[in-house]
């Protein structure tokens, strides 16, 4: 039993272990039958948990590194349905319960969006019936599944593609947007960058500069009661659960960033906080999904802000040799690719 063995004070602080994060932060918010169910999984698999799925009376699921699988009664992954353990009415209702706290009008805001963010920075989505108000959504109630998703920290994530990120002579940071298809690990890979950023790379003689993170959805910072859960470095400052667009002029007007980072740009509203931003000579790092290049065009509000020619680096992220691969990263001034 994994779970049951695990001595936090060795998780490695550099990667620190699936397992760490599922004894500290995810086992507590699990009913106790499911608990006990993860807890007897093997460790190789407990290593590759992205996401736990709990939907009522459906097989529990695991979102693993390169596959989806059930699990049994007895821990084992399977992927013949009937053998999987049957998520009951029970289990949902206290895996809210353990969420929220007891208390899920506590988290009204979150739920609007459609999840709650618990300690550790793991996101957790809910679908249920949505109650609408004058066409805004207002809560989700009758809650029928959760989506657990693993929040991954990387430290050093990013130190490979660092040296093409800043500029060499004026060691300023490069207008720079990733783009992958889900779970490649594009908000992994950003965290680390800000955390560099914010940080220092004495080895590229670049000292650090302000960052400010606008983090709408709660993923990049993973904050809990306000505070990040993750290491974006000493020179940070987060507004946690804030639209981009406004975020970005508050961000602008109060805090005098140097670089703005924020995650999955693809509004018309986007654009113009962006161009902003470039107006007041901020850096800016982004993400949008998109498997290459010519696909983020066909969005009307990417293709607007690329034929701005904002940024200077396009980063390809996608799984050909594992989750977080770089599969190209692109001088978009010149058009040419500077890994290939």
């Amino acid at each position: 039993m994994a779970a049951d063995i695990v001595d936090n004070r060795k998780c490695s602080k550099k990667r620190e272990s699936t397992v760490c994060m599922l004894s500290r932060d995810i086992l507590p918010i699990l009913p106790v039958k499911i608990r006990e169910i993860i807890t007897e999984l093997p460790g190789e698999v407990m290593e590759e948990i992205e996401e736990i799925r709990l939907r009522l009376g459906k097989p529990l699921m695991l979102g693993l590194t390169r596959e989806d699988v059930m699990v049994t009664p007895q821990g084992q992954p399977t992927t013949i349905p009937e053998f999987g353990y049957a998520v009951t009415e029970q289990d949902v209702a206290r895996a809210v319960h353990l969420v929220s706290g007891s208390s899920i009008y506590a988290f009204e805001e979150e739920i609007k969006n459609g999840f709650i963010t618990v300690r550790g920075g793991h996101r957790v989505g809910l679908a249920g019936k949505v109650v609408v108000d004058k066409g805004r959504v207002k809560t989700i109630k009758c809650i029928s599944g959760l989506n657990i998703r693993v929040a991954r920290e990387v430290v050093g994530a990013a130190d490979s593609i660092m040296p093409y990120l800043i500029n060499p002579v004026t060691k300023e940071f490069h207008h720079t947007i990733i783009i992958s298809p889900p779970r490649c690990g594009k908000t992994t890979l950003m965290r680390d960058i800000i955390r560099q950023l914010a940080t220092g790379i004495p080895k590229l003689d670049f000292k650090g500069c302000a960052v400010g993170v606008v983090d709408e959805r709660s993923e990049i910072a993973g904050c809990f009661n306000g505070v990040p859960q993750k290491d974006l470095g000493i020179r940070t400052d987060v507004l946690d659960g804030c639209p981009k667009a406004e975020g970005m002029m508050m961000l602008i007007r109060a805090m005098g960033p140097q670089v703005i980072a924020t995650d999955e740009i693809g509004k018309t509203e986007d654009a113009g906080a962006l161009e902003e931003a470039l107006n007041a000579g901020i850096k800016v790092l982004t993400t949008a999904h998109g498997a290459d290049r010519e696909e983020i065009y066909q969005r009307p509000a990417l293709k607007y802000i690329m034929e701005q020619a904002v940024f200077e680096r396009l980063v390809i992220l996608g799984r050909s040799r594992g989750v977080g691969t770089v599969e190209d990263i692109m001088d978009l001034k010149n058009g040419n690719s500077l890994v290939r």
